[in-house]
């Protein structure tokens, strides 16, 4: 056996908990037991416990500590983070299952999220750290997740509900295929400030950061100027210069986008679509937002079929009559017009009411 260096990632058999490396390929089904539990299965009669725990995106040194003595009690250490910021602890001894729940329940933490169930909000940093958001990421989850809880732990869905919040365009979170998506949005191009670009920054490189070739060298100022009919408000030339901010109280907001996915079941993956153009930031609550998404969210919950994703449920009903049901008026900017945007247009005239 070579011996062990620090090159590279080390193999990922290592951290798994033992009954699952000793079952490794052996695992025959899964059960919902209750909400957030499952136990997996295996083909010589083993079993694996899993408990989902919902947690924030942004924890401190504290939370964690917590989160790692509850695995060190209960699951010999073993524990795990989701990709859309949920804890598992993978328990391989049902004895200590109700221990935990219980434990869990004693400190406020909630229990839930598996199968057709909503899953902790996937999103990215906002104002706490980002440079470059046009909206926050921690206020609108927040104030999203206190809305929908129930269906969390409590509330059956028709199938898995999957929300993300993006703070900008450049999109850290995974907006494109969530069923609802939360987008920051800038509206404005970047204001220029001419002696930070020409003492801080390396025009060169600012030039080739924009996407759209609407930056261009500003010789008399030694700077650079927008052309801001080809502006995207993108943000990738602040990234690379502060002497060009993006940021705007007033231009910048919220969108939101419905019915994407990355499961392959029943229908391919899809992209999420457009629902509302624009909406203010208006924290601490963002309310504008909240109605809306609270109002798709139930409009699916009350009316979709069996395992029918968000996407899947507005694809049978017709995108009219969703429009109308969630109340969100259909305007020109829900209007696809992107110059290679072919293969997307809607070129049927028959409507679905």
């Amino acid at each position: 056996m070579p011996g062990r260096t620090d090159i590279g990632p080390p193999d990922f058999k290592e951290m798994l908990p033992p009954v699952i490396r000793e079952n490794y390929g052996k695992w025959l089904y899964h059960e919902i037991v209750q909400p957030g539990v499952m136990v997996h299965t295996s083909e010589t009669g083993a079993k694996l416990w899993t408990v989902r725990q919902g947690s924030g995106r942004l924890l401190s040194t504290k939370r964690i500590r917590e989160y790692m003595a509850l695995a060190d009690k209960y699951c010999d250490g073993y524990f795990r983070f989701t990709s859309r910021h949920n804890v598992e602890y993978l328990l391989g001894d049902e004895s200590k299952l109700q221990p935990l729940l219980d434990d869990l329940k004693a400190r406020n933490l909630p229990i839930g999220g598996i199968g057709h169930a909503m899953t902790s909000i996937v999103h990215t940093q906002g104002w706490v750290h980002c440079h470059t958001p046009a909206t926050d990421a921690s206020g609108p989850v927040k104030s999203v997740m206190d809305e929908l809880f129930d269906y969390f732990g409590k509330k059956e869905l028709p199938s898995r509900l999957r929300i993300a919040l993006a703070c900008c365009l450049n999109m850290c979170g995974a907006v494109h295929c969530s069923d609802i998506a939360i987008l920051g949005m800038h509206r404005k191009p970047p204001r220029i400030d001419n002696e930070i670009v020409r003492n801080a920054c390396e025009i060169p490189t600012v030039i080739a950061s924009c996407p759209t070739f609407a930056i261009k060298p500003n010789p008399k100022e030694k700077s650079v100027s927008v052309n801001e009919e080809r502006c995207m408000y993108c943000g990738n030339c602040y990234t690379m210069c502060p002497g060009l901010f993006i940021q705007d109280s007033e231009g910048d907001g919220i969108s939101l986008w419905v019915g994407g996915k990355v499961s392959n079941s029943r229908k391919g993956p899809a992209f999420s679509k457009l629902l509302v153009p624009f909406l203010p930031n208006t924290p601490p609550r963002w309310p504008e937002t909240v109605d809306i998404i609270k109002r798709v969210a139930e409009y699916w919950a009350d009316n979709a079929r069996k395992h029918e994703r968000m996407g899947e449920f507005i694809e049978r009903i017709g995108w009219e009559k969703f429009f109308e049901a969630v109340g969100v008026p259909f305007t020109g900017k829900h209007m696809d017009d992107y110059t290679t945007a072919r293969e997307t247009h809607r070129a049927t005239t028959q409507f679905r009411w």
